[in-house]
């Protein structure tokens, strides 16, 4: 986590350095001089976007906010030839510590609503307990981040890393996953009434205790995913391809898997096998569907109607 009161005085130094005022540098990257005082007071801090703007405005290497930095270029400035056969002179080149460093960035408790993080590296960040809705990560990369309690409904996450993410009993109502990269993603707990999902592939996801009954998934395979204690009741997984899926103690009733492949696909019951779950399983429509002899068999062994499967 960044240490607000050390990035303040970071700028602070910096701004004088340049000889600007904390109104010309707010009006130079539209904002209120207030903000900046806080800024340098430690009170808060600028968000991911605003940090290029800011190193830019200031003349210093985006790696000069990082808490490891600790030289300037005038204490790092080296001697070095020009490259003139006519003049021996040297002059002074800048020297940085290797390559830029990606920022840890904790936005928790933020009123970010449609914030403009697309496109934008921030691995690791925290978005816990922050008002997001309306906001755009389309094409970011935020690997390894975590979404905690927030309110992100119509968040925008088309073509999103969301690698090793976690969201968990977040409000996502009419979020946008299209060609989002979800590997390892955890969705615990979160509302995602009217989620579209969207030409993706889900490798390793875990879906928990969800409500899904209106979320959408079209042009999706899933690759080792559990939906645990998820209520898929009514929804439409038409066509989709389903390898080494478990549906562990999800409610299934009326589920549509037509003209969908299935491969190793397990049905665990949300109990023990009473009536009751024997006729929701005669309650999913498998028509059209493919699926192994493995996951036929099982099915067959629960009562589900197979009567218009094709085993491959």
């Amino acid at each position: 986590m960044l240490n607000a009161k050390m990035i303040g005085e970071k700028i602070a130094k910096a701004r004088k350095k340049v000889n600007i005022s904390q109104a010309e540098l707010a009006q130079r990257l539209f904002i209120s001089s207030q903000a900046v005082g806080k800024w340098e007071r430690g009170e808060s801090m600028p968000d991911i976007t605003t940090f290029n703007s800011l190193a830019e405005i200031l003349g210093v290497d985006l790696n000069y906010f990082s808490e490891n930095f600790q030289s300037t270029v005038d204490e790092t400035a080296v001697k070095a030839p020009i490259n003139n056969a006519d003049d021996t002179e040297t002059q002074d080149i800048p020297h940085f510590p290797g390559p830029e460093r990606q920022l840890v960035t904790d936005f928790s408790a933020g009123n970010l609503a449609k914030s403009d993080f697309a496109g934008v590296t921030a691995h690791k960040s925290k978005f816990d307990a922050s008002t997001l809705a309306g906001s755009d990560f389309s094409g970011a990369d935020l690997t390894g981040s975590s979404f905690k309690v927030s309110d992100m409904r119509e968040a925008n996450f088309d073509g999103a890393n969301l690698t090793d993410c976690l969201f968990s009993v977040n409000d996502m109502a009419g979020t946008s996953f299209n060609k989002t990269i979800l590997v390892r993603t955890e969705f615990n707990k979160t509302g995602l009434d009217g989620a579209r999902f969207t030409n993706i592939t889900l490798t390793g996801v875990r879906l928990t205790m969800l409500d899904l009954r209106n979320t959408v998934f079209e042009k999706c395979t899933f690759n080792n995913t559990d939906f645990k204690y998820c209520d898929l009741r009514g929804l439409s997984l038409d066509g989709l391809t389903f390898t080494g899926v478990k549906f562990d103690k999800a409610t299934l009733n009326e589920v549509s898997f037509k003209g969908a492949t299935l491969k190793n696909v397990s049905f665990i019951p949300t109990f023990a096998l009473t009536n009751k779950y024997y006729r929701a399983i005669k309650t999913i429509c498998f028509d059209g569907a493919m699926m192994d002899k493995l996951t036929f068999a099982a099915l067959k062994g629960i009562g589900a109607d197979l009567s218009k499967v094709t085993i491959i």
